[in-house]
């Protein structure tokens, strides 16, 4: 009985191991990503923006502002001037485009930046706010000139310029 039960244990630790080796994906590291992770977080703190410095440097040559956000949430409401590619289409090729150079002055921002305007820029959870992603993949992308807005702005107080089709003029 004990040669069976330590058999039947060595099968279930080689299915296992053979089972775990199947989900290896070489396209996805978790690790590389915890470690951008990491590095990130001290530099983001100095490179939060007032909304009069994001103003300032929005205005300046050169600066690219990016939305990451949806379509349809960009096209409901934007920062004036702000260039939308969203997330889920980051890639090498599509942030050139957008971006000139690694060099490049980029101010971010995210729905988690305003409120009182819910249906453009829907709060998400603190935890899984767009800023937060952005940064990080724009660094893994090799991006190092990265700045966000701070602040929750309310959108009726704001300073900023809005385009898009919930604006009403």
């Amino acid at each position: 009985m004990a040669r069976i039960l330590v058999f039947t244990a060595m099968i279930v630790l080689i299915t296992s191991a053979n089972a775990q080796e199947n989900l290896r994906n070489p396209l996805i590291d978790y690790g590389a990503f915890s470690r951008n992770v990491a590095e990130v977080e001290a530099l983001r703190e100095t490179r939060r923006l007032t909304e009069e410095e994001f103003l300032k440097m929005a205005r300046e040559p050169g600066t690219v502002v990016l939305d990451a956000r949806s379509e349809r949430l960009y096209r409901l409401r934007h920062v004036q001037g702000a260039v939308n590619l969203t997330f889920p289409e980051f890639t090498v090729d599509t942030l050139a485009k957008v971006i000139p150079t690694k060099q490049t002055r980029v101010l971010i921002y995210c729905n988690n930046n305003f409120v009182g305007a819910p249906d453009s820029m829907p709060a998400k959870e603190v935890a899984s706010a767009l800023n937060v992603s952005t940064y990080v993949s724009l660094y893994a992308y090799g991006y190092r000139n990265i700045y966000e807005l701070g602040p929750a702005v309310d959108v009726a107080k704001s300073r900023l310029a809005f385009a898009g089709t919930e604006i009403v003029r």
